[in-house]
C-alpha cells in the first residue's frame, strides 16, 4: 500500500520543529467529523486515494496510529468501534484524544524524537495534525466529496511536507509526488507533492 504514512515506522520521529503557525487539535479534529458526518454508510467502502484502502480504512489509520503513540508513552485510550459508526466511534475518539492533550503532564511529556528532543503535545499537533488535514481529504474524496482546505490548513500541511524533507516519499509515506497540472491551485500542488491527483 502506498500513498499514505505507514503506521510500522517511526513517522513520528520525522517531524522537524517549524515556525508556521499550527492549527489546534479541537479545529482538526471538528473539521475531520464534519466529513464523515457528511458521509453516507455505503461510502465508507468506497477506495480511497490511499492505495488499496477504504475510507474507513483511512479513518482507521488515523485512530490506530493516534492510539498507538500515546499507548507507547503510557497514555492509552478507549477502543472505538470503527465497524458499526465510523462518525460516532471517530467524535468518541477526538474527545478522548483532546481529553488527554489538555493534561500538561501529557502535553509535555518529552521523548527522544529523530530531529532531537520534543513533546508529545508538539508531535500531536505537528505530525498528527498533518495526519488530520490530509486524511480528511482522502476520506472526503472517497466519498465524491469536494474537500477544500483552508489556507491556514495549506500553509501548515507544506511546512509539515518540507519538515519531512527526503522521509516524506520514503518507501511506505507517501506515493512519489506527481505534476500539478499547469495553473493548479495551491490545493493541487500540495495533494501532488503528496503524489494525490485531485478527481475531475
Amino acid at each position: 500500500m502506498t500513498g499514505f504514512i505507514n503506521p510500522s515506522l517511526p513517522h513520528h520521529a520525522y517531524v522537524r520543529r517549524m515556525d508556521t503557525p499550527t492549527p489546534d487539535l479541537p479545529h482538526l479534529t471538528t473539521a475531520l467529523g464534519a466529513v464523515c458526518d457528511r458521509l453516507p454508510a455505503s461510502a465508507w467502502e468506497q477506495p480511497s486515494p490511499c492505495e488499496g484502502w477504504t475510507a474507513r480504512d483511512v479513518l482507521r489509520h488515523v485512530v490506530d496510529t493516534e492510539r498507538d503513540f500515546l499507548d507507547q508513552r503510557g497514555v492509552p485510550l478507549p477502543a472505538v468501534d470503527l465497524d458499526a459508526d465510523p462518525a460516532v466511534a471517530w467524535r468518541t475518539h477526538a474527545a478522548a484524544l483532546t481529553r488527554a492533550l489538555a493534561d500538561p503532564a501529557v502535553a509535555g511529556l518529552e521523548y527522544d524524537g529523530h530531529f532531537g528532543r520534543t513533546t508529545v503535545g508538539d508531535t500531536v499537533l505537528r505530525f498528527y495534525g498533518f495526519d488530520l488535514v490530509v486524511h480528511r481529504w482522502d476520506i472526503a474524496t472517497a466519498a465524491g466529496l469536494d474537500e477544500r482546505l483552508t489556507d491556514a490548513e495549506l500553509a501548515f500541511a507544506e511546512a509539515c511536507a518540507a519538515g519531512f524533507g527526503e522521509a516524506l516519499h520514503a518507501e511506505g509515506i507517501c506515493r512519489p509526488g506527481v505534476t500539478a497540472p499547469a495553473g493548479a491551485d495551491r490545493q493541487t500542488r500540495l495533494l501532488a507533492l503528496l503524489g494525490r491527483t485531485p478527481p475531475h
